[in-house]
């Protein structure tokens, strides 16, 4: 398979995008470490906004969340909003507020498991932690970012001889009493709790006393990489749904200077709901549109136009067909790796595109000359959902949900395609465009 520089380059940034983002939090900042390149700058949501034409901004809720946006010159109330939306996290183990204790001469972490993550994957990795601690300061406390890069965890698996029907069974762990995390051997004289704090505090600069509180996550320390016969497919942690964030920033930051207002909504808490004050199911992105409205001067029924003429794409990653499992897939709706973006249906609106909205994306992928393909899930599986039809209902906008093709969703390493990554940049700088 012939596989083009450009593709293969935007892969490369994708993956060099991921490794920059352990957490959601990380990848928060490195959206704005590479939206301030490009000249967008902050607003806080606790200012008043001003805006004009031509402006590019961004807004950060808790850390995780951010929306970004060029402020288009036509009339808002005419040309309506082009909105990109996708999350920054993904199914895991984080740490519990205590998770430290000794068990039988080893230090372990106690962890809850965040989403649905296949946890069989995370056995036998080079994990390490990344995540926001809170450290007291003079006035309160400060909030710092921090990452391991050196492997610090493990999660053994029990060796075949005392679990013979594990090939046959499959590997189950019990939540509670086989997930916590092997971090070290423990110490006389030093509480559990003492050798946990102490490395995080060495990271940090400060002292044990002053680490307040944290969310931690464990990461795999593996880096992304290209494989195959022709290196025409990429491995790598959170693919889902960082390679979506990924193309709606590189879309955004490619967008021309003039035309509609555009947006892109990347929120966290996707994976357990979206029920936050950061989720897509809070009022983040529905606060935002206000206050563009705002800026633009529209009155209550100039910003009810602007909405009526708003389009919302929700950029999830999507189902790839996998040949040595056949029947979990329904027929004619195979999603093929490296044959473009897939447009994902659910009668019962666990997908929010409509016969509409999916041809409207389809003319974005006819625009931008790349194939895209469409996707329903078995009618006798439970059916996952997106930021799609809760962004929708909030706003009351026409909104479909795509997504690039992957093998192996929610697992520690997911696999995808290079073409698929450049296809949906692709798409999504024509929606961008239109």
């Amino acid at each position: 398979m012939n596989i083009p520089a450009a593709a293969r380059a935007q892969a490369q940034d994708l993956l060099d995008f991921i490794d920059a983002s352990p957490s959601p939090w990380h990848a928060v900042r490195e959206c704005e470490r590479r939206l301030q390149a490009a000249g967008f700058s902050l607003l806080e949501e606790s200012e008043r906004w001003t805006l004009t034409p031509g402006d590019r901004r961004y807004t950060v809720r808790d850390g995780a969340s951010l929306i970004a946006f060029v402020v288009g010159e036509k009339a808002a109330a005419a040309a309506g909003l082009t909105l990109i939306g996708a999350h920054t996290d993904s199914p895991g183990l984080r740490l519990k507020p205590k998770p430290a204790e000794e068990s039988g001469g080893m230090l372990r972490l106690g962890v809850e498991v965040y989403g649905g993550p296949l946890l069989a994957t995370f056995a036998d990795r080079d994990l390490s932690l990344a995540g926001r601690v809170n450290v007291r300061t003079a006035d309160g406390f400060a909030s710092r970012l921090v990452r391991f890069e050196q492997p610090l965890l493990r999660l053994p698996n029990l060796a075949i001889h005392m679990n013979r029907e594990v090939n046959e069974a499959g590997l189950k762990f019990n939540k509670q009493t086989e997930l916590p995390l092997l971090l070290g051997v423990a110490a006389d004289g030093s509480s559990a709790e003492a050798r946990f704090r102490q490395p995080l505090a060495d990271q940090l600069g400060v002292d044990p006393a002053e680490l307040l509180t944290w969310e931690l996550l464990a990461y795999d320390t593996q880096k992304g990489s290209f494989w195959g016969v022709d290196g025409e497919f990429i491995a790598s942690r959170q693919l889902d749904n960082l390679a979506s964030c990924h193309a709606a920033l590189a879309a955004l930051l490619a967008a021309p200077p003039t035309g509609s207002t555009r947006l892109i909504t990347l929120f966290d808490h996707e994976e357990v709901g979206s029920e936050s004050a950061a989720g897509a199911g809070g009022s983040f992105v529905a606060d935002a549109v206000a206050r563009l409205a705002a800026g633009a001067g529209l009155d209550v029924e100039d910003q009810r136009r602007m909405l009526a003429r708003s389009f919302f794409i929700s950029a999830d990653m999507a189902h790839a067909w996998n040949p040595n499992f056949p029947a979990a897939y329904e027929p004619g709706h195979h999603a093929l790796v490296n044959a473009g973006p897939v447009i994902k249906s659910n009668a019962n609106q666990r997908y929010s595109t409509t016969a509409n909205s999916a041809a409207r994306f389809m003319g974005f992928c006819a625009r931008a000359s790349v194939p895209c393909q469409q996707y329903a899930h078995r009618t006798d599986l439970g059916c996952g959902s997106t930021i799609g039809p809760v962004v929708a209902a909030r706003l009351g906008i026409a909104s479909v949900d795509v997504g690039s093709p992957l093998w192996a969703m929610h697992s520690i390493r997911e696999s995808a395609g290079v073409l698929d990554h450049a296809y949906l940049i692709a798409a999504l700088s024509a929606a961008f465009s239109a």
